[in-house]
């Protein structure tokens, strides 16, 4: 099921970009795609598994960037 999200306080492109590898990475993500101008994250995965999965993406990009939420 693909999903779309607003982020907060994303502060770059580049960051967007080592966030979405990392997701990318998660098992039962299909695909995964950071807008950095708009910040907007748009998920495609598992939908059993999507509120755990998506646990999982928001600590990618805390890692990434330790501001950044996804907002739900």
């Amino acid at each position: 099921m693909k999903k779309k999200f607003a982020m907060e306080e994303l502060d770059c492109a580049n960051c967007a970009m080592k966030m979405e590898r990392l997701i990318e990475k998660i098992p039962g993500v299909n695909s995964v795609n950071i807008n950095f101008m708009m910040q907007k994250i748009t998920i495609d995965a598992d939908d059993a598994r999507f509120d755990e999965i998506l646990d999982q993406a928001q600590k990618a990009c805390e890692s990434v960037d330790s501001g950044c939420r996804i907002v739900r």
